[in-house]
């Protein structure tokens, strides 16, 4: 007997500046699950602060081309993402993908990749581009989702901190 397949549902839901608590306790639950082993933990705590204070997230929420959305389900978030239309001419930079340990494996990445793709394209984009960090295993992810790489660079971010990342990119 053929049983029913069961499908994982997918919420992705447009935040707003009321959600800054959740983004930050996601990018923190993310953050702190994944890049122990690629970067330390002193840097992860300087980049967290740096780049989820309240101050920050509302600098980008008054941002009209920078969005976030959380990801998730009909009972949980398990993700943020955020992106900045129009940050090059034709271009969107994907600035933050984040998933929590038990929000990965459901397809949810996969599914945030092509809601962008339809996004940029109907506010006139053509291109996404993002920066990660090269010891990232989320690469193989980006890889299969058609993205390349097109530069590779290391950035000073302060307090005696670098990324050594990729560049890539995506190209409708």
């Amino acid at each position: 007997k053929n049983l029913p397949l069961c499908k994982f549902f997918f919420m992705i839901t447009k935040a707003t500046i009321k959600d800054i608590s959740l983004i930050q306790d996601l990018a923190q639950q993310s953050w702190r699950s994944h890049y122990p082993g690629i970067i330390s933990h002193e840097q992860i705590d300087f980049m967290l602060n740096l780049m989820y204070s309240e101050e920050e997230i509302t600098r980008q929420f008054n941002n009209p081309n920078y969005h976030y959305y959380l990801l998730g389900d009909a009972e949980n978030f398990y993700g943020i993402m955020g992106f900045e239309n129009h940050y090059e001419q034709n271009t969107t930079k994907l600035h933050r993908i984040y998933i929590t340990e038990d929000g990965k494996g459901k397809g949810l990445g996969k599914e945030a990749i092509q809601f962008l793709k339809n996004q940029i394209l109907e506010v006139g984009d053509q291109r996404i581009i993002l920066a990660l960090n090269k010891q990232n295993p989320s690469y193989h992810f980006y890889l299969s989702q058609g993205f390349k790489v097109y530069e590779e660079g290391v950035f000073d971010i302060g307090n005696g901190f670098v990324m050594d990342d990729y560049l890539m990119e995506w190209n409708a």
